[in-house]
């Protein structure tokens, strides 16, 4: 589409119509949607929770302001340290209504490692012509926003206790949020909206696929806590930029050693968590 707000209120929708369909045609999601509410009104659940999907989707709104400036791989690297170090900050407070977790060594050192696995893989795509101390800071920021959303999303689920309509929650609020963004655009900037049906096809999956994540996602860091959970997805993310590489190359693609040892990395990372857990035991 050639517009990354655009193509992300695409994917919003997309999502949104998605987890509507379902929200119809189960009863125990629309009665898990109305127990959110009933737990705002009950003083239970604080109504800002409420706002989760709107740091998802400013993360969005960040990330097309960002990358233009600082590149992809590094917005990657900052907006993933900021999303583990709040990951200690949340799980210690158990924002996420699971068990709090201290902030131990292992699990600042599993954080850690994360960080470094991901500039690692991201190491032959970094272009220092590029760096910007204030787009860094912003990604970082934008990263920790990702962190709080997940363990506000965990907390909304302990009440609705169905996945399903955490997710829905999150896509009418950051849907909601993106065309606001898109409006106030159109009406201060001269940037004129493209046409919606030109972009592809499979563009109208992502939020599909948005959908099926905020919904394991806010079930998972309940169990796990917010810090294990961004380990796993890193670790997830880097091994399916592998599966892409080698199964769907783009032309000039070539799988890069600095990714396959920053796939190392990151489950090394795991497993420092993995025994931070297990000596607390």
């Amino acid at each position: 589409m050639g517009d990354s707000l655009e193509a992300a209120i695409v994917s919003f929708s997309s999502g949104l119509l998605f987890v509507s369909l379902i929200a119809l045609s189960r009863k125990d999601v629309r009665d898990g949607f109305k127990a959110i509410f009933i737990a705002v009104k009950q003083v239970k659940l604080p109504p800002l929770t409420l706002a989760a999907g709107v740091l998802g989707a400013s993360f969005v709104a960040m990330q097309t302001y960002v990358v233009p400036i600082a590149g992809v791989a590094l917005f990657t690297v900052a907006s993933l340290a900021g999303q583990t170090g709040i990951s200690l900050w949340v799980d210690k407070l158990g924002l996420s209504g699971g068990a709090k977790s201290l902030i131990t060594k292992r699990r600042v050192i599993a954080a850690l490692i994360t960080v470094i696995a991901v500039v690692v893989s991201a190491w032959d795509r970094f272009s220092m012509s590029d760096f910007s101390i204030t787009a860094i800071g912003l990604a970082l920021f934008a990263g920790s926003w990702v962190g709080v959303q997940r363990a506000l999303n965990g907390r909304i689920n302990s009440f609705s206790n169905k996945s399903f309509a955490t997710s829905l929650l999150n896509f009418i609020t950051g849907t909601s949020f993106l065309l606001f963004l898109l409006l106030l655009r159109s009406l201060f900037t001269d940037h004129s909206i493209n046409n919606f049906t030109s972009a592809p096809w499979w563009m109208f999956l992502g939020g599909t696929v948005g959908v099926i994540y905020i919904a394991l996602s806010a079930h998972i860091v309940q169990h796990l806590g917010v810090l294990e959970f961004t380990l796993f997805s890193v670790g997830g993310m880097l091994i399916g930029s592998l599966l892409i590489d080698l199964v769907f190359p783009t032309p000039g693609t070539v799988v890069s050693p600095y990714l396959i040892v920053g796939i190392a990395l990151t489950y090394l990372g795991v497993v420092a968590n993995g025994q931070s857990r297990l000596s607390r035991r």
